[in-house]
């Protein structure tokens, strides 16, 4: 009864509060040796790790990260925690191997404004299933890939060279001419039409298209992202929603023209093939269908947006090594013009070669599109909660030390 004397209710109470404390310590480690998350730097509270990235070249910073935390990082975008993978393999198992988990897009918020759900790229769901598919299907049987494609493409390098030739061994900004050359080989297996170079409507398409992609890489659009509430103001936000609602409205005026004259019996392009799926929808009188005018626009947009830039930079790019490399240029000459490219291009493995890495070096697209976990994975001995937004580190593939001994070089 003494000795049980010794034990009086406070020091009873914080003996079991011990207890239960060195219990929490003890099973939160073990939790957190299973639960294992990617390392990365501290983040302030709120800002996270802006003041060490660089917004401007973010994925710079990113590539000297993962330098010292490995090819799987966490860094905070303002309170936005993002989960980036780096180096050619980590990229690959990612995607491929865990394509299902990796599969989701995250919509950076600029774009949720503009899409609202719709389209091909940022969306989720049934809606992205679908339309992919659709998509995919469409522009297989329209020639992506095939003969068909392949005399759309040689008959606006026609038209290109003639633009070209025209500034007779001049020096002129390219940068114009081949937006417009891209972007019409699009409009042919869209719209089943091309547009003159000089045609007003079609160059401010062009033009407005190309200023968002610049602008929703600028430093002010990023912290909009990050932060909507307090960058709602800025001007280049407003310059993006005013670009992508104008172009709609074109896009719009342009999918009445083809609605006008449909004709089941002959269709022209990816829109037309749209229009007719969306009537037989309407006549099975499917209420949730994915075949609306909405999501037709933004599928549209996204063609245009994921296709003419980027394959325009590209060729840009390819223009700029032939010049500063013209051994490398005399030695692509003798393929055949205009002739059975894809018959031609197996046999053609210099050629094909030159391709490839312009492609690489130019490094047109450093980020990739952000994605989002799907469900909770263990990547790689870390674990990945659902709902993180994961950003492929391209770049980091593009010059992997340990797949190109010289990456940098052409």
């Amino acid at each position: 009864a003494q000795n049980l004397g010794l034990f009086s209710p406070t020091s009873l109470l914080g003996t079991i509060a011990l207890i239960l404390l060195l219990y929490i310590i003890i099973n939160s480690l073990t939790a957190e040796e299973l639960r294992k998350e990617p390392p990365g730097p501290r983040p302030w509270p709120l800002l996270g790790n802006l003041m060490q990235l660089d917004l401007k070249r973010l994925f710079v910073t990113l590539h000297e990260m993962s330098r010292k935390y490995g090819n799987i990082f966490t860094v905070y975008l303002g309170p936005n925690k993002v989960v980036v993978l780096a180096g050619f393999k980590t990229v690959k198992e990612a995607l491929v191997g865990f394509a299902e988990e990796f599969g989701d897009r995250a919509t950076p918020k600029i774009l949720q404004d503009i899409t609202q759900g719709h389209g091909i790229i940022f969306v989720n769901g049934e809606t992205w299933k679908e339309m992919r598919r659709f998509a995919l299907t469409t522009l297989r049987d329209f020639g992506m890939g095939k003969r068909l494609a392949e005399d759309k493409i040689v008959e606006e390098c026609h038209y290109l060279i003639q633009e070209f030739e025209k500034h007779k061994g001049k020096p002129f900004d390219t940068t114009r001419l081949v937006n417009y050359a891209t972007s019409n080989i699009i409009s042919s297996i869209v719209y089943g039409s091309r547009f003159e170079y000089d045609d007003p409507r079609f160059k401010n398409m062009v033009a407005r298209a190309n200023e968002n992609i610049q602008l929703s890489g600028s430093a002010s659009v990023q912290l909009y992202n990050m932060f909507p509430r307090l960058f709602y103001w800025i001007n280049n936000r407003k310059k993006i929603w005013r670009n992508a609602s104008e172009n709609v409205n074109d896009i719009q005026n342009l999918i009445t023209g083809l609605k006008e004259t449909l004709n089941p019996e002959r269709c022209r392009g990816f829109v037309d093939r749209f229009l007719m799926q969306k009537r037989k929808e309407e006549d099975k009188q499917n209420l949730k269908t994915q075949y609306h005018e909405k999501n037709l626009i933004f599928s549209v947009a996204s063609l245009f947006a994921a296709g003419t830039d980027t394959t325009a930079a590209t060729i840009r790019w390819g223009l700029l090594f032939m010049v500063k490399y013209p051994d490398i240029q005399s030695k692509n000459r003798g393929m055949p013009l205009f002739q059975d490219i894809f018959k031609y291009r197996k046999n053609l493995p210099y050629t094909d070669a030159v391709i490839h890495e312009t492609q690489r070096v130019a490094n047109i697209i450093p980020l990739s599109i952000p994605h989002k976990t799907s469900r909770d994975v263990t990547f790689q001995g870390y674990f990945i909660k659902k709902d993180t937004v994961v950003i492929p580190l391209l770049t980091s593939v593009l010059y992997d030390e340990n797949e190109w001994e010289s990456p940098h070089a052409f």
